[in-house]
């Protein structure tokens, strides 16, 4: 025997510390070259050269360690055994540890320095050809664990078969495994400080998960589609500009649509999602989380997996196929990215090596009680590059055109949702949670670094100042912030009662006041119809017809107000249930008149605010909004001008009361002949019909501080739009 009895035991055993290499494979022991394996499925084993040739037949020496004992080094590398099993059956196989390292230095070091940002194709499970040999190259990061093996179905789970070579002070474990090949299920297997056996881990950087309720990693190459996408990648620079229209479709891809109870797939939902939200009109869909999760009732918001997109709708291929219709349909994809905090399962990547690696130890900055999930330790170089290169994967690799960074007010202050007592300040004695801060910062620099044309999305619900703001002005980075206040005030001002609204006016202006500070998105999204909440059109007051016209002109309004434009699915054809993730919309709705009127409604507003650059292209400055009159609290009535920067104007006026409003006088800035161009409460959309037909002349002399003034009909619960079509003189009264 060249090894030690107590090693020998610990190979058997399956308590082995360090690196495997420096016992299995080919090595110079006390003189003399010897070529060990432990194979404890075997009966026998023999080596033998490239080309088959048996070299010799090895000596069961303890247990299940295997040697053969060299009169010189071998001249191949690497070389075969020959397995014989106790059936009497064998294959032959390349020996793992007769393969040289796949990781250069320089990978580990700029993992460590939290700068690889294409890690993703370092680390994980890589089909590759290594030494001339095609198998699976395996990496992972655990720093503090003391053995590290990859187990799955080819090893019979076995972490005693297939242990990974620790590569110096990096924390990476890597092992390259000949003769694997794609769908091959993996998990990682590790021991920590004390060598205490821990749960089977997946591989934060699986690129494919088993369907949930399983839990395995799965071998995949993910970069052999073929991509038709080229056209919208080449103008997605414009189709995501703050000076473009903006209308995203939320969806929760599990619930849009089911076929026999059960969801459809990525490839059932390329068929119908893309038509469906081209002919209403949308720019963008937003998906909720697609990264793998284990819990449906999550919604996609606790990942385990974020490098694979959930295998419940199915493969990576599958997904890419979805994307690229969408992108065929000149439809931009918007995806929920959650990087505040990940779920506690004993899989994933809480406690991953025996500590508290990708989170912090403390709880009082390393979990979220309200959702009972870890918070990511953004100071950690390695955990803050797993997270950056995982923003730019999604992009780069399956051509999503913005993340949505969900929940990013609980990232930016370590006091959130905490009592005194429960968080710890900064060094500074602040609440502010640096760290995080700083992550996001980068976060957005790389993602706009790589001048693709995508974009970011922060929902972040405090006033934080400069979220939309380049860091090199002090801000966060991103390209826009949802409106969270906007949402909040105009919800409960149209929950009032018309009669009461009087009381409630600056709950529908005060959002002007800051509506420049930075690039918003209006979102009414699935927060708003959970919970509890009801929907959208239950929130409104009044009888049937007081409640569609209310919600009809709470949606024009809001198209016609500056800010880019968000529903979630659903609220387009006024859904009367609060969505439920286990059940398709309500699609039945459809066959009634008035939520087919608010169907088509939503249709037409998305193709008029696209076709319109008054509504759009000055969104984000304060010199593409002007108020008429925002003051007529009595009335309940506002008036508005939005214009493009060629000085186009569109006039906005709104009636949020069911008293229709004859004669009603209305500044204008220009002279000459106007007509109604929209109007909410139209019969098409089940309105009462109250029009402004034909040429509307203006008046002399001037009303709100403007030189010339309208006179109009405000129909009841509506909001009409007007726009000069031909400039001439007024009419002196």
């Amino acid at each position: 025997m060249t090894l030690s009895e107590q090693q020998y035991r610990s190979l058997t055993e399956g308590y082995f510390r360090g690196d495997p290499f420096a016992v299995l494979g080919e090595h110079k022991e006390n003189g003399t070259w010897v070529i060990r394996t432990l194979q404890p499925q075997a009966e026998t084993v023999s080596v033998l050269d490239t080309s088959g040739q048996k070299i010799g037949k090895m000596e069961r020496i303890w247990g299940a360690v295997f040697e053969l004992q060299l009169s010189k080094a071998t001249e191949f590398t690497p070389y075969k055994l020959k397995i014989t099993l106790h059936d009497n059956s064998s294959y032959e196989t390349y020996d793992p540890y007769s393969f040289l390292p796949v990781l250069g230095d320089i990978d580990l070091y700029l993992y460590g320095e939290g700068n690889h940002l294409n890690i993703y194709d370092k680390l994980g499970a890589h089909l590759i050809s290594h030494q001339g040999i095609d198998g699976v190259s395996f990496a992972v990061w655990a720093p503090n664990a003391t053995r590290v093996s990859v187990v799955g179905n080819f090893n019979d789970w076995d972490g005693r078969r297939h242990m990974m070579r620790p590569r110096g002070s990096s924390g990476i474990w890597e092992l390259f495994i000949p003769g694997l090949a794609e769908w091959d299920i993996y998990k990682y297997e590790l021991t920590d400080a004390q060598g205490h056996l821990l749960p089977l881990k997946a591989d934060p950087f699986a690129f494919v998960s088993e369907v949930r309720p399983k839990t395995g990693s799965l071998v995949y190459n993910h970069k052999t589609y073929q991509w038709h996408d080229g056209e919208w990648l080449q103008n997605r620079k414009e189709k995501n500009n703050r000076t473009s229209p903006i209308s995203i479709y939320e969806v929760h891809l599990g619930s849009w649509k089911r076929k026999d109870g059960r969801w459809l797939s990525y490839v059932e939902l390329a068929k119908e999602l893309p038509e469906y939200v081209k002919k209403m009109g949308f720019t963008h869909v937003e998906l909720l989380p697609v990264a793998e999760y284990p819990f449906d009732g999550s919604w996609g918001y606790q990942e385990t997996g974020l490098y694979a997109p959930t295998s419940r709708y199915g493969t990576p291929g599958d997904f890419k196929y979805l994307i690229d219709s969408l992108h065929q349909a000149d439809i931009g994809v918007i995806m929920d990215w959650v990087p505040a905090h990940f779920p506690k399962d004993a899989f994933g990547l809480a406690n991953f090596d025996g500590t508290a690696l990708y989170e912090h130890a403390d709880p009082r900055k390393g979990e979220h009680k309200d959702w009972g999930t870890k918070i990511y330790n953004y100071g950690r170089h390695e955990v803050s590059n797993f997270l950056l290169a995982n923003a730019l994967f999604w992009i780069r690799e399956y051509h999503i055109d913005a993340l949505r960074v969900d929940a990013v007010a609980s990232m930016l202050y370590l006091d959130y949702s905490r009592k005194d007592g429960e968080w710890i300040p900064n060094q500074y004695g602040g609440r502010e949670n640096l760290e995080a801060i700083d992550f996001v910062r980068r976060l957005n620099e790389v993602v706009f670094a790589e001048n693709s044309g995508a974009t970011t999305f922060a929902e972040e619900s405090t006033a934080w100042p400069m979220v939309s703001r380049p860091t090199y002005l002090g801000g966060l980075g991103f390209g826009y912030k949802w409106n969270m206040g906007w949402m909040h005030d105009t919800l409960d001002y149209m929950k009032e009662n018309p009669i009461n609204r009087k009381y409630h006016h600056n709950e529908l202006t005060f959002g002007f006041l800051y509506a420049f500070t930075e690039n918003f998105v209006l979102p009414l999204s699935h927060d708003e119809v959970v919970h509890g909440k009801g929907t959208i059109l239950t929130r409104m007051p009044g009888d049937e017809w007081q409640r569609f016209a209310n919600l009809r002109a709470y949606y024009t309004y809001m198209f016609m107000s500056p800010g880019k434009k968000l529903l979630f699915m659903g609220n387009e054809i006024g859904a009367t249930q609060e969505w439920n993730y286990q059940s398709q919309l309500q699609w039945n709705l459809l066959q009634y008149p008035v939520h087919h009127g608010i169907q088509e409604l939503i249709s037409d507003l998305n193709h008029f605010y696209s076709s319109h650059s008054e509504l759009y292209d000055l969104d984000c400055e304060n010199s593409g909004f002007q108020w008429i009159d925002g003051s007529d609290t009595n009335s309940s009535c506002l008036t508005f001008i939005r214009q493009n920067q060629a000085g186009e104007k569109l006039i906005i006026a709104c009636n949020f009361t069911p008293v229709p409003r004859y004669n009603y006088r209305i500044g204008v800035p220009e002279s000459g002949m106007y007509q109604e161009v929209f109007n909410s409460d139209d019969k098409k959309y089940t309105g009462s019909g109250i029009m402004n037909s034909g040429n509307l002349c203006t008046e002399e002399p001037g009303w709100n501080f403007l030189p010339y003034a309208l006179q109009v009909v405000l129909p009841p619960l509506a909001v009409v739009v007007f726009k000069l079509k031909e400039k001439g003189e007024s009419i002196h009264r």
